[in-house]
């Protein structure tokens, strides 16, 4: 029996890694991260600057960033890491989902992360008055809504449809 060569085996990594869907999640968690950082400064710098100027609690800039952030999610976490699910509004299996159940799952999804988002808002808001800088106390309040983001989509808007 031979043994696979380093390649080989750096290849079997790739796949197994692949297989784990909270890495996917976790990768699209980064990028909706960096969607909500963008759009937190621009927001808070630039757009609601004369409501909520630098050095004041980012309110309504923190609202739009999670907002925005959680589309990103919604359509990143659908197309890839639950792409392999039945998706729980569709009808029958092989229907493409109308936009009517399409705009169900994503109300799912947002139900499904409001503790998420809640703690997410929450925790920002609670280290920026205890005197962390606000991207770095949106950043850490992320880390730890993520987790139950992952679990309640998982088991609820994304899970596998059952036969009757």
């Amino acid at each position: 029996m031979n043994k696979p060569s380093l390649r080989e085996r750096f290849w079997q990594l790739i796949d197994w890694l692949h297989g784990f869907r909270y890495i996917r999640f976790g990768l699209v968690g980064a990028s909706g991260t960096v969607v909500n950082l963008a759009v937190l400064y621009t927001a808070h710098e630039f757009l609601f600057n004369a409501i909520e100027p630098t050095g004041s609690k980012p309110y309504f800039s923190l609202a739009l960033a999670i907002a925005v952030a959680t589309v990103n999610n919604f359509t990143w976490n659908r197309l890839w890491t639950w792409s392999d699910r039945l998706h729980a509004t569709a009808v029958e299996e092989g229907q493409r989902l109308s936009k009517r159940s399409l705009l169900a799952q994503v109300g799912q999804y947002a139900m499904a992360s409001w503790l998420g988002i809640l703690l997410q808002y929450a925790l920002t808001l609670w280290l920026t008055h205890m005197g962390m800088h606000y991207l770095l106390a949106n950043v850490i309040a992320i880390v730890i809504a993520s987790v139950s983001n992952f679990i309640a989509n998982d088991r609820w808007t994304f899970r596998h449809k059952r036969e009757p």
